[in-house]
């Protein structure tokens, strides 16, 4: 036996769980490969992965404008392709000059490239109206998680006996869960209201919190919005409530806006900065962070790893310390970097590149509030399926109400009855999605998350696959 067992490891790592990538989608790993292999001995023919939100693994092409740039930055004789646009060149030149070298190659400031966070800062400001945002106080990571990660491990501190609690909505993004659990903070639950369309009701937050204060000093609100998993957008009423909230309990708001880009139909989002500042004082001196990526949007670029946070009203001195903690890591990968900076100033009226750019982004977006409409409607056209509009992000998430001779069965597996039913689902028809609970929910409801990203025709066959399956499960179960 080796010096290091499982015995004598961190146990937070041990307790650790981020399982949107647990048993069911290894599973589905396997079964690709032997899809591949020709030896999995089933009906279907490929995996249809609508358990992650990677809108490029289901499909999406790269906007051109992008990949432009990043092959110029990374291959600099593309200068002498005349089928490059000059504004893509000239866009290429200046990001080059900000490198050390003018080599994509060198590392960048801690915190990001310089313009590019003046690019950023000058989008949140024209996305709010008008609402100065400072570039000091915006830093560009290695996507919205590591933001996420590096501010909780900043706030990491004990009380005496007491550990720092962090609210977070159950359903929830399972890095949450996750980091919370490495850093050995406490847990604070409490749940969306799924009957208001997801909606954070504050009664709920006041009890969440009342409960809590026995074990942790409570000091982090989460919000997602738009939701993952719920696919909601919120209403600026509901946001007022909630900083409303926040500030009377002296709570530090994380918001979670990586779907800001994707509302659908009359859904309107509302940034937490833009709400706080127009209710004027005192609300308007509550500590934010909020943060984006490049991953979601109309972009998708999950794998370069673009991502940023603003901090607003954060104290000097704190502010310091971030910044010390960031140079830990040296420096936000530059690719991630070049994508925000795109997504963040894209061409303008007039640019060689601006109507290819427009045409192609109103394309993604178009798209994807058409595959929400219909899997929105599938969902609820199927008995035993209940499911809230998809108002925003990328999921729908849908309540399964099953009969009790499927809940025996699932128990006499030992496993939770929205896992078993996805279980059968990936075994009998290739199509992953993710058990609710793996996201938390309400006790005696069950849910299934699954994307609205794969490209149309491919939603239309696993709509169709879905249809065949749940009507014999509930025929099997009945």
């Amino acid at each position: 036996m080796g010096l290091v067992t499982l015995d004598n490891i961190n146990p937070a790592i041990r307790s650790m769980e981020h399982v949107v990538r647990g048993p069911l989608f290894l599973r589905a790993v396997a079964l690709e490969k032997e899809l591949k292999q020709g030896s999995a001995g089933k009906q279907f023919s490929e995996i249809i992965w609508a358990s992650v939100g990677d809108s490029h693994a289901m499909g999406q092409q790269p906007i051109t404008f992008l990949r432009q740039i990043l092959g110029l930055v990374t291959y600099p004789p593309l200068f002498e392709d005349p089928s490059i646009p000059e504004d893509a060149k000239e866009r290429a030149r200046t990001l080059l000059s900000s490198c050390m070298g003018n080599s994509t190659g060198s590392y960048t400031d801690s915190v990001g490239i310089e313009i590019i966070r003046h690019h950023l800062a000058q989008y949140i400001t024209e996305r709010d109206g008008g609402i100065p945002s400072d570039p000091d106080n915006v830093m560009l990571t290695d996507g919205a998680s590591a933001g996420i990660k590096s501010l909780l491990v900043l706030l990491r501190c004990n009380f005496e006996d007491k550990r720092t609690g962090v609210m977070i909505p159950i359903p929830q993004y399972p890095l949450f869960r996750a980091s919370i659990t490495e850093l050995e903070m406490a847990q604070i639950s409490y749940h969306l209201d799924e009957e208001k369309n997801w909606a954070v009701d504050v009664e709920e937050l006041k009890r969440a919190l009342e409960n809590a204060k026995k074990t942790c000093v409570p000091r982090v609100l989460v919000i997602i919005n738009p939701g993952n998993p719920t696919g909601q957008v919120l209403t600026r009423e509901n946001i007022k409530e909630i900083i409303k909230f926040a500030h009377d309990k002296k709570l530090i708001v994380f918001a979670d806006e990586v779907y800001q880009e994707n509302t659908y139909g009359s859904n309107e989002f509302h940034s937490f900065k833009k709400v706080m500042t127009e209710m004027g004082p005192p609300y308007n001196s509550l500590e934010l962070c909020s943060f984006m990526t490049c991953s979601k949007g109309y972009l998708g670029e999950c794998g370069f790893r673009g991502g940023s946070f603003e901090v607003v009203n954060l104290d000097p001195g704190v502010k310091a310390m971030l910044m010390k903690s960031l140079t830990v890591q040296t420096c936000p990968n530059i690719f991630g970097q070049i994508i925000t900076d795109i997504m963040a100033a894209p061409p303008k009226l007039g640019d060689p590149s601006y109507d290819l750019f427009i045409k192609e982004k109103q394309e993604r977006l178009q798209s994807l509030q058409e595959r929400a409409d219909i899997v929105t409607e599938a969902l609820n056209s199927m008995k035993g399926l209940a499911c809230t509009p998809v108002q925003g992000a990328m999921y729908a998430f849908p309540q399964l109400r099953l009969p009790p001779k499927a809940l025996d069965a699932a128990k006499a597996a030992g496993q939770e009855p929205d896992y078993f039913y996805a279980l059968q689902l990936l075994e009998k028809t290739g199509i992953c999605m993710v058990p609710g609970s793996i996201f938390g929910q309400k006790p005696g409801t069950y849910h299934l998350r699954t994307t609205i990203l794969p490209q149309l025709e491919l939603l239309k066959v696993m709509l169709k696959k879905l249809r065949q399956f749940h009507e014999q499960f509930m025929d099997e179960y009945k």
